[in-house]
């Protein structure tokens, strides 16, 4: 990983410095656009539209237009804005982990300590870890003021911008005004459906279902050229389709899948079952061949035996 920023966490008088990474990245194949006619690369230009000449990056400014007047702002202008030049992640709060809404959570870095900041970037992580707090903090990154949350994950202290409150929407929906009725029924039906799917959420369980398709599609094109059979390369089967207009009791979809689920698993515990029966069934039968065989050659080796056990029978 390559950093993309260096600063300082600051509360009070302590100084931790620290590079930033970014924590995620794009796992999606790489497409660009071509003319579906010859293959040729469609290309776009930053072409001026008074002069027509294509204009290189460096000599690209960005620019406020009120309708009536432009405002060119250069790059030398917007770095010498005093939050883009400050180096520092400045903690405002500490917070209760479960105060945090998901929903303003938006990009993910980690944070390396400098070698000479060991000490005080493992008490910060300890401190926050103990308290069970996350800190609120302001910096600035790429030309943007931002709010982020600094957090422990694991050994790394993670720092995680947050949208500002007024960039996450309300939502008013005038179907969430009526409060329908849930009977009790309704209720121990859904959550025993929910239990048939309770589990711990394990992510490398999970995998995208496009993105491989995607890459099984390119390589069978590279392979066989565009005169593919996509049925076959995917083993398609034609769908079932259900009565797309059919509409189904709420009560009777429920009940139909807590049975659908139960019905799953003591199928699968049957098929489990049985194969460990057959084990068994097997181990009986050579278990009950073996015995038969020393009874055969005990039988026919001496009936002496059987007359010393008679003898000691009739005594008891």
């Amino acid at each position: 990983m390559r950093a993309i920023w260096t600063g300082a966490i600051t509360f009070g008088l302590v100084n931790v410095p620290v590079k930033v990474y970014s924590a995620t990245e794009d796992h999606d194949v790489a497409l660009h656009q071509v003319h579906d006619a010859d293959g040729g690369r469609i290309r776009y230009q930053r072409r001026c539209e008074i002069d027509g000449k294509i204009i290189p990056y460096e000599h690209i400014s960005k620019a406020y237009d009120d309708g009536e007047r432009t405002v060119v702002l250069t790059p030398e202008d917007l770095a010498s804005l005093p939050a883009e030049r400050s180096r520092e992640i400045d903690v405002v709060e500490f917070v209760p982990n479960d105060q945090l809404d998901p929903i303003m959570f938006d990009r993910s870095y980690y944070l390396e300590p400098d070698s000479k900041s060991l000490k005080a970037y493992a008490l910060l992580r300890k401190t926050l870890e103990d308290s069970e707090r996350t800190a609120i903090v302001n910096f600035a990154l790429r030309q943007k003021t931002r709010l982020g949350a600094l957090r422990v994950r694991g050994d790394v202290l993670m720092l995680q911008t947050l949208l500002w409150n007024d960039e996450v929407r309300e939502a008013s929906f005038p179907a969430l005004d009526e409060a329908p009725r849930i009977t009790q029924r309704e209720l121990d039906l859904s959550s025993a459906l929910m239990e048939s799917f309770a589990g711990d959420f394990e992510p490398e369980k999970f995998s995208d279902e496009y993105q491989d398709e995607l890459r099984k599609l390119i390589e069978a094109k590279l392979e066989q050229g565009d005169a593919i059979d996509t049925a076959e390369t995917f083993g398609e089967e034609e769908e079932k389709r259900s009565g797309g207009g059919e509409v189904i009791d709420l009560m009777e979809a429920l009940q139909r899948s807590v049975e659908r689920s139960r019905s799953g698993s003591s199928t699968s515990k049957a098929s489990a079952k049985k194969s460990g029966g057959a084990k068994s069934d097997g181990a009986a039968k050579s278990s009950a061949s073996k015995p038969a065989a020393k009874k055969a050659s005990a039988s026919s080796a001496a009936k002496p035996a059987e007359k010393k056990t008679a003898a000691k029978k009739k005594p008891a």
